[in-house]
């Protein structure tokens, strides 16, 4: 199957550099707003189509890294030699006897099959660069830069000879005409052969002359100089004009969240000769959960396709294979992160588990891991209380509700992204069983389990309970006819929780342990 094994990108939209190694089959790209996941899409788009008129319509302005454009027109002399160049290098397999895809004008400066996108200043137009240069003001000279698709043998190459037939799939344009237009001229294009389309086109023509004759004869017979006639130019064929239906409903008229998961859908389809890679924008947006399982189930049965799916859904990551995340960062975009040696195990426990953060751990630096609702509910308090005039949002620690009894399955992927984590836990009446024992694989400088040590405090609602017993009275007792306040605490968590918050939030002590874990995680 031919695939994409690497992509390369230099001087493109937000990335100096970047060198992403790829699946066979799955890659899921996730990130924050502004990380690169749209770009690594459009990077793949746009070398696999090698379209000129593609990038023209972009314009390099907006495809060229603003800071490396800043830096050569703060530059002293602004040597022409020195100008820029962004180059989309796509590393191919599957292509064995293709000699023309093979050689080592590449990054790498290996053998390798592989095409490449080249946009770098024309040498005829020296002396014009040169003069505009000179001029010292902010223009950048875009106009004098050749856009190039070349294999790595530096041989041209055209739309119509692209090795690999792909396609973008962008929820955000699902309902866009254009892009609905052009979603159904590709999949027609992908479907048929050159022989059916030249075919379709002549019966195409045949109709339409029939229909003149048969419809507009009489009305035409009444005209003189002017009459009417219906388009036969190649802007109204088949292609222009067909649309995709579902049920005899034109797809669309349907909803957006139906119209993704029929595009989506339609171009998963196992023939090996209609696509070779699918590119999806954001899947989950605009889709039902119910929905959002089809699909997840229908790409999970795709075959003899390439799959790159960017994604802010954590439900969407784990569901599909954990092991096939690539996170890109907002910090340092040339340094993604892989998830590929995480656990075979771990990966299938979240791929069952119920619906989870972890991609809000994935993608953080510092986290509190809590167990509850009653914890979740008043971590911010407490960590305000704990460490006064600070707060977990101006110290970027992220807090995550997480089932005890998976915080070994965090631990192992926050180990593998180098993610500082506090897990606070009840001792469950064993603090060297529960809380030490029980996770000494994983204890590290970045990784620690906090709770209370003596056993008599045994929860968390026991612990706030003792530490704020005048509170928790004032708040709790009166209403009380046979429970006690504290087993009230304990058999009403969240629902206590939320009025200690509201009530109280601001006057609560936290348990030495949270404290502990406070002062440790802002460290």
């Amino acid at each position: 199957m031919a695939t994409i094994k690497r992509l390369v990108l230099n001087n493109f939209k937000r990335f100096r550099t970047l060198d992403l190694e790829f699946d066979p089959e799955l890659n899921i790209l996730v990130g924050g707003n502004e990380a690169g996941k749209s770009s690594v899409l459009q990077a793949l788009d746009i070398v696999l189509s090698a379209s000129r008129s593609k990038v023209e319509a972009l314009g390099l302005e907006a495809l060229f890294n603003a800071e490396c454009i800043a830096e050569f027109l703060k530059s002293r002399e602004r040597r022409v030699e020195d100008l820029p160049e962004l180059k989309v290098e796509a590393f191919l397999e599957g292509f064995d006897g293709q000699h023309e895809l093979d050689g080592r004008n590449n990054s790498k400066g290996a053998d390798c099959f592989g095409i490449k996108l080249v946009c770098e200043p024309i040498d005829e137009f020296t002396k014009q660069i040169q003069a505009i240069l000179s001029e010292k003001h902010d223009s950048f000279p875009f106009e004098y830069y050749a856009v190039r698709f070349q294999t790595f043998t530096d041989k041209s190459i055209a739309p119509n000879d692209k090795p690999l037939k792909h396609l973008l799939i962008d929820s955000s344009q699902i309902n866009n005409e254009y892009a609905t237009r052009e979603y159904t001229r590709y999949m027609y294009v992908a479907n048929s052969t050159v022989a059916d389309r030249n075919l379709h086109n002549l019966e195409y023509r045949k109709v339409k002359s029939k229909f003149r004759e048969d419809v507009f004869k009489k009305m035409n017979e009444a005209l003189e100089t002017y009459k009417f006639d219906v388009r036969t130019s190649p802007k109204a064929s088949v292609e222009t004009d067909i649309i995709i239906t579902e049920r005899d409903i034109p797809i669309d008229s349907k909803g957006r969240g139906r119209q993704c998961f029929i595009k989506t859908e339609f171009a998963l389809r196992n023939r090996e000769e209609a696509l070779h890679v699918l590119l999806l924008e954001e899947p989950e947006n605009h889709l039902s959960h119910v929905h959002m399982h089809k699909l997840i189930n229908r790409i999970r049965t795709s075959k003899k396709k390439q799959l790159f799916i960017a994604t802010h859904s954590s439900f969407v990551a784990t569901r599909l294979d954990l092991r096939k995340v690539l996170i890109l960062s907002e910090e340092k975009p040339s340094e993604p992160a892989s998830l590929k040696d995480l656990s075979q195990e771990t990966a299938e426990f979240f791929m069952k588990a119920p619906d989870n953060n972890i991609l809000e751990l994935a993608l953080c630096k510092r986290t509190i891991l809590v167990e509850g609702d009653a914890e979740f509910i008043l971590m911010d308090a407490l960590y305000k209380n704990s460490a006064k005039a600070a707060s977990t949002d101006a110290d970027g620690v992220h807090v995550i509700s997480v089932d005890g009894t998976s915080f070994k399955r965090y631990f192992e992927l926050a180990d593998l992204l180098g993610i500082k984590v506090a897990a606070i836990r009840d001792n469950d009446g064993d603090y060297q069983a529960n809380c030490v024992a029980n996770y000494a694989d994983f204890a590290s400088t970045s990784i620690r389990v906090f709770a209370d040590p003596d056993p008599a405090r045994r929860t968390f609602e026991v612990c706030m309970y003792e530490d704020n017993k005048d509170i928790c009275d004032g708040q709790f007792l009166a209403a009380r006819k046979t429970l006690t306040v504290q087993d009230y605490m304990l058999k009403n968590k969240a629902d206590a929780a939320f009025q200690l918050l509201a009530k109280k939030g601001l006057e609560l002590v936290a348990p030495k342990y949270i404290q502990d874990a406070v002062a440790w995680i802002r460290a």
